[in-house]
């Protein structure tokens, strides 16, 4: 992991060309009517933000009172209260989604795609749960029925995130696929949730061959030998949502605002973004060159 420093240079060096555009046309538009600095930078913030998730750390008040105050006290001399720090989090979301943007691996012409929950409360306390009340849905997955999101990945075989989306529990995983396959090229592989000849004939006229496993009741597809190993493979992407949850935190049931469940998602999609050593499938040259010849 980078320390905060390192972490700090790379942000800064994306907010000396984003800021000022954005900033720009909220006073173009009339968003906003004037601009006052914060007394901590927006780099500075978010990389205190996005530090937290590439941490071990799970409790965001422990870690910026009892790690970045103490230990980078001096490399952040205009350190924000942590009352102060919370109140302007919310106006790092923008940054932070253009951040993720501009992180995002490029199409290979080898694409899984999946979704995982994003629960926001225990399924016995729906009833009373007020912060997501009208946004969040019940939904079910693969470990029954939970309350919250989806978060829809498309990532390529390097182990890098493509596309990302999130809708609410209860959509179908086959609904976001055709603007997530936007921009992609020749295979992209899914499981048995993907099965849709209209979805696959709508990507194959985009140039997106959709290639998904079978149920135990229907009869076993003819595929190339290319396919069958590639679909073996899919472990990547769940190894990612792994990653996410567990690593980059993105998952949990503390949220206060819907503010605060987007800046947590997206810092969290920026920290795996980051990560030097991401799972992988290490193909070589001769082995993707096969695929064609296959």
């Amino acid at each position: 992991m980078k320390n905060l420093v390192e972490l700090y240079c790379d942000v800064d060096d994306f907010c000396k060309v984003f800021i000022p555009q954005w900033q720009k046309q909220l006073l173009e538009d009339g968003s906003r009517q004037r601009r006052r600095d914060s007394r901590m930078s927006m780099g500075e913030m978010m990389t205190v933000v996005i530090g937290f998730h590439m941490s071990h750390h799970r409790d965001f008040k422990n870690y910026y009172l009892g790690y970045v105050s103490c230990f980078y006290k001096k490399d952040f001399p205009k350190l924000l209260s942590y009352t102060r720090f919370l109140e302007v989090m919310p106006s790092l979301i923008v940054p932070m989604c253009a951040y993720f943007t501009s992180l995002k691996g490029k199409p290979t012409g080898i694409e899984f795609i999946d979704s995982t929950t994003l629960k926001v409360c225990h399924n016995i306390r729906i009833p009373r749960h007020k912060t997501f009340e009208g946004v969040a849905q019940r939904g079910k997955g693969t470990m029954g029925w939970f309350y919250g999101f989806k978060l829809h990945l498309i990532v390529n075989y390097k182990g890098e995130i493509v596309a990302a989306k999130v809708t609410t529990g209860n959509v179908h995983d086959t609904k976001p696929v055709e603007e997530l396959a936007e921009g992609l090229t020749d295979k992209l592989y899914g499981d048995k949730g993907y099965l849709s000849n209209a979805l696959k004939d709508n990507l194959f006229d985009k140039g997106v061959t959709l290639i998904t496993t079978v149920r135990k009741n229907m009869k076993a597809k003819a595929m190339s030998l290319w396919d069958r190993a590639m679909l073996s493979k899919r472990f990547i992407i769940e190894t990612i949502n792994d990653q996410l949850k567990n690593i980059s935190f993105i998952e949990h049931s503390r949220h206060r605002s819907i503010n605060g469940f987007t800046l947590n998602l997206m810092a969290g999609l920026v920290a795996y973004c980051l990560k030097e050593n991401k799972p992988s499938l290490n193909l070589t040259d001769v082995e993707r060159n096969s695929m064609v010849i296959d």
